[in-house]
């Protein structure tokens, strides 16, 4: 296989890579929110439910998750699924695991601010709606960047986690090219691919939380 078609095969492995991150951070970012608020809310159940998942998505690995969700429909529910549903899968649990790491990141921001600035703004005649949008989520936005930041690099290498179910992203397509050529120069090329993609994810986070720092705590 000479190196343009090899390249042609990996790009085409890294869209699918670029596919379920995307996907993910779609899902996942306003999920966790959802999670987040769940978690601390008032009403004992659902707040006991949602430790339970979080303790779930987080105490158990990605994969697991990944391989449970893909085969669940036919083992729960004897429901036979297309090869299209690899990637749904891989997105449903993405989506699911990550939602729970962003709700507790989000979860800390939000019981970093000061109870006050709550009473302050009922106060003034806000609605809990009006104080959480407007008052509260910008500065959490502004506190937990650095943490995000970390965990959506940590998603651009957990993406290869998707060829336990067979998705051909960027890793399993160089996998399966080292292994019927026998060379590594499709690894050395994917992880290029990876280290350039993160850089980049790294570039634009540093970015936003430089556009953000007009928020003063």
């Amino acid at each position: 296989m000479d190196f343009v078609t090899m390249l042609s095969m990996l790009t085409e492995g890294f869209v699918v890579t670029l596919q379920i991150f995307a996907c993910t951070l779609v899902g996942a970012l306003p999920l966790g929110v959802l999670v987040a608020l769940c978690r601390m809310s008032r009403f004992t159940v659902l707040s006991a439910l949602t430790r339970v998942y979080i303790s779930i998505m987080r105490g158990t690995p990605l994969m697991l998750q990944l391989m449970f969700i893909y085969f669940a429909p036919w083992y729960v529910f004897g429901v036979q699924l297309s090869t299209e549903w690899k990637f749904g899968a891989t997105i449903v649990a993405f989506v699911l695991n990550y939602s729970a790491y962003f709700a507790e990141i989000y979860r800390s921001g939000i019981q970093s601010i000061p109870v006050g600035q709550r009473e302050a703004a009922q106060v003034l005649g806000y609605s809990r709606a009006q104080t959480f949008m407007k008052i509260i989520m910008p500065q959490v936005i502004k506190r937990i960047i650095p943490a995000m930041g970390n965990e959506i690099i940590v998603l651009v290498k957990d993406t290869s986690l998707a060829f336990t179910i067979g998705v051909a992203e960027l890793f399993t397509t160089a996998r399966a090219i080292v292994s019927s050529q026998g060379v590594l120069t499709a690894f050395i090329v994917a992880a290029a691919f990876y280290w350039v993609f993160t850089f980049v994810v790294e570039a634009i986070i540093a970015r936003i939380e430089k556009r953000l720092s007009y928020y003063h705590d």
